[in-house]
């Protein structure tokens, strides 16, 4: 059956939202073009969604004559701001961006482990707060958030999770709290750091994939056929429980110590190049707010280390990465596999191409091994991609198509 009137508007005008979120500014000739819609249609639809606030003259084209078509139209921007944050074990990153993702302040706060979940909390919420209030933000309409441990399929809440701070959990319901009027939602920090690869990262043409996120834990991130998969009960991807030859013991449902994680983790790795004899990274960090590990694997791979103790090294690290990479592969046959997170992006493509050359040895299945291109930053970058999505789908959408 023909669209009804309403239902053809309502299409008519998202795709012109998307275009011009896409594209830039538009003139209405151009988005004629681009639609194949009518003349009078565009101008129709032009005109509606400038009385309804989303769209405003921006400018002017450089054509020769003047008048409607050679104005230029684009997206109110500041229609509405949104956050993403990065909430990790020690401690809360922010961005604050407007309706078309344009970052207009970043800021971060560490937390101690041991100050309780109350204070934990309130120096969080007041670090978003300052950050909405220097980007001169009134109030937010999203809010995107990636933390570490299970989401809940069902409720879409994070899971009491053992191992990770309780403030994680209380956060969420502490933004939503202070924050009334937003949209607050939390996702898993690799399945986050995942689709900012596949949008903006080291996966952009792949449909399929997967995310090893290499940082201060472990974990997994799987893209099938263009979707992120999260499992029955969130769970897909927590790879750290994986059991692995060369662990001392085998992880528990509550510890991952002898899991993956034993291998891979930052700890581990810190401990692998004291025994190659690498130094480096002597502040604690590799420079960009990472994991220590990071600066070592970096050090490694600029050769600023003895040679041999850089192969040793490397080598080493590698044969761990590729256990857990190849038992990924056997299951999924991914066809890619990207090191992601800190210590994935510090790798680089050295690191990517020992890994790939150790997995093509243990599976018969092709794999492509690549090093990401956004390391820590991806999770921020996912977080603030979901919100400005959210954001847009309840924006572009007319109100009375709108859930109760």
């Amino acid at each position: 059956m023909p669209a009804s009137p309403s239902t053809a508007r309502a299409i008519n005008d998202r795709l012109a939202l998307r275009l011009l979120q896409d594209e830039g500014p538009l003139t209405a000739g151009q988005l004629k073009q681009l639609t194949g819609l009518s003349r009078p249609t565009v101008a129709d639809l032009v005109e509606r969604l400038a009385d309804s606030g989303l769209i405003t003259v921006v400018g002017e084209s450089g054509e020769q004559r003047r008048g409607p078509n050679a104005r230029l139209y684009g997206i109110v921007a500041d229609r509405a701001h949104l956050a993403a944050l990065d909430v990790r074990t020690e401690g809360v990153s922010v961005l604050v961006s407007d309706l078309l993702g344009r970052v207009l302040t970043e800021a971060s706060v560490p937390i101690a482990g041991d100050i309780g979940t109350g204070p934990a909390v309130e120096q969080a919420v007041a670090l978003v707060e300052r950050a909405v209030k220097e980007a001169g933000a009134d109030r937010l309409h999203t809010v995107g958030i990636g933390a570490p441990g299970l989401i809940d399929p069902v409720t879409g809440e994070l899971r009491d999770s053992s191992g990770l701070p309780a403030w994680h959990r209380r956060l969420v319901a502490a933004l939503q709290e202070r924050l009334p009027e937003a949209r607050v939602s939390v996702e898993n920090e690799t399945n986050l750091a995942a689709l900012a690869e596949q949008r903006e990262g080291g996966a952009r043409d792949r449909d399929t994939f997967v995310l090893l996120w290499l940082g201060h834990g472990t974990g997994a991130a799987v893209v099938l056929d263009g979707t992120l998969r999260r499992g029955a009960s969130g769970g897909t991807g927590e790879i750290g429980f994986l059991p692995v030859p060369g662990a001392a013991t085998l992880p528990s449902a509550t510890d991952c110590g002898g899991g993956f994680h034993s291998l891979a983790g930052a700890a581990a790795v810190e401990a692998l190049a004291d025994a190659c004899g690498l130094t480096g990274a002597a502040d604690g960090t590799d420079g960009t707010d990472g994991p220590r590990a990071a600066g070592l694997v970096r050090t490694a791979v600029a050769g600023a280390a003895p040679p041999t103790a850089v192969d040793r090294f490397l080598d080493a690290l590698a044969d761990r990465i590729a256990i857990g990479a190849a038992s990924v592969v056997a299951v999924l046959d991914p066809g890619c596999v990207v090191l992601g997170g800190e210590v994935g992006q510090a790798g680089g493509a050295r690191l990517a191409a020992r890994v790939q050359e150790r997995v093509r040895r243990m599976s018969p299945l092709p794999t492509e091994v690549r090093p990401s291109t956004l390391g820590g930053g991806a999770v921020l970058r996912g977080a603030l991609l979901t919100a400005r999505e959210r954001a847009q789908d309840d924006l572009f959408t007319p109100a009375d198509r709108r859930p109760a």
